[in-house]
């Protein structure tokens, strides 16, 4: 077991319900599980995202903490929040990192693997194809 090492799994969701397919918007939630697998207590700091979509766009985004918090992980303990973004195209992918300091000062950082964006409507179809109602 690594000293210092949190790890992150993310599960991303189309939301239909806040997308315009016909205007270019395509909203995503993605809720992310952030575990301490290492042998010291660390806190989150803060958080490092590139953003691409299909069409080649990339948004890159820095801030203190996830969702206003920096939170602190015992070794085992486990931390999830829910945020989102939205994209231009169908598709894309998120992928980044978490900047982290452990209790005795030391400083690392989590990568966040690459994960998928996928607007899929709840029937399958793929949201170019789904009739949006409003």
């Amino acid at each position: 077991m690594p000293k210092y090492a949190f790890h992150a799994e993310a599960q991303p969701h189309y939301l239909p319900e806040h997308s315009s397919p016909e205007r270019g918007i395509y909203s995503f939630a993605y809720t992310i599980t952030i575990t301490n697998v290492g042998e010291m207590a660390a806190q989150l700091i803060a958080r490092h995202w590139i953003i691409r979509d299909a069409g080649g766009g990339v948004q890159e985004v820095k801030g203190l903490g996830v969702v206003g918090q920096q939170p602190l992980l015992a070794p085992g303990e486990a931390f999830e929040y829910t945020s989102g973004c939205r994209l231009r195209t169908a598709s894309g992918s998120m992928h980044g990192s978490y900047f982290c300091v452990a209790e005795d000062g030391e400083r690392f950082d989590c990568a966040i693997a690459p994960f998928a964006l996928q607007a899929i409507a709840d029937d399958g179809e793929s949201a170019h194809d789904a009739r949006v109602l409003h």
